[in-house]
């Protein structure tokens, strides 16, 4: 699978951490803590990161929190530029 650029923090924890380490969804959603359908939907890019899910992740694999957030924003700006032609917001200047 071809990740986006940039990638949904999900397609990183799959590709560069659970298939490298030979984790499945299910047992990584119990040592998270959370339910196997939550750990899918952020693996296939339905829900986001947030700021608790962030802060498992670093618990459980080490780095900053802050990095899977910013991920996350990243990931959502990028979206959001892709429409923002079709925005119709009045440019205002003081």
């Amino acid at each position: 699978m071809r990740m986006h650029n940039p990638p949904h923090p999900g397609e990183v924890l799959k590709e560069m951490v659970l298939e490298p380490m030979g984790l499945s969804i299910t047992a990584t959603a119990q040592a998270l803590g959370v339910s196997r359908k939550h750990l899918s939907g952020i693996i296939n890019g339905h829900y986001n990161v947030t700021p608790e899910m962030a802060k498992r992740l670093s618990l459980a694999f080490g780095g900053s929190a802050e990095h899977w957030l910013l991920m996350q924003m990243s990931y959502d700006l990028w979206r959001v530029e892709k429409r923002a032609a079709r925005f119709k917001v009045k440019k205002l200047a003081a």
